[in-house]
């Protein structure tokens, strides 16, 4: 049954621990609700990359610390992933890390009819964000205004072959 706090904070509590022993950083921890079912999604990152067998070693690890604490008073289902080339830029330590990375995010208000803005993350101060967009105009917005912040990692030409 769940007990004091929010359902993610305490799914951190629980979870944090175990991660940190395999090396692990706990990206982010949604739970959320898609159609009928319920959805315990932990993304995590380090440094070199997340791979396959990591998401394994995790989910094994918590499955039953998860269990003994149910912190979840629905089923549920249990994803651990790594948040991806494009990651959403959520934490305060998210912007702070990724200052100087292209970055790409839309707002919930357009600005001049426009909602979806890209460009180089300048700066972060106490939910500032400022960026410098490609036509060399800096925009600053509050992370509160944004529907999404996320990581503009995407090169066309990551995936190119010689033939």
């Amino acid at each position: 049954m769940a007990g004091k706090g929010n359902t993610v904070s305490r799914v951190t509590e629980i979870v944090t621990p175990y991660a940190e022993q395999l090396g692990l950083d706990i990206w982010d921890i949604r739970f959320v609700k898609e159609g009928t079912d319920w959805y315990l999604r932990i993304f995590i990152d380090k440094d070199g990359g997340v791979s396959i067998d990591d998401c394994v070693d995790l989910t094994h690890a918590i499955t039953k610390p998860l269990d003994e604490a149910d912190p979840i008073s629905q089923s549920y289902l249990l994803e651990v992933s790594s948040p991806g080339v494009e990651r959403e830029l959520v934490t305060d330590r998210h912007f702070e890390k990724y200052i100087g990375a292209d970055v790409m995010f839309r707002l919930i208000r357009p600005i001049d009819k426009v909602r979806d803005f890209s460009g180089k993350l300048t700066a972060y101060d106490n939910g500032e964000i400022t960026v410098l967009l490609g036509d060399g105009e800096t925009l600053t917005v509050n992370k509160k205004e944004t529907s999404y912040v996320k990581l503009d990692d995407f090169d066309i030409n990551d995936f190119s072959k010689e033939i």
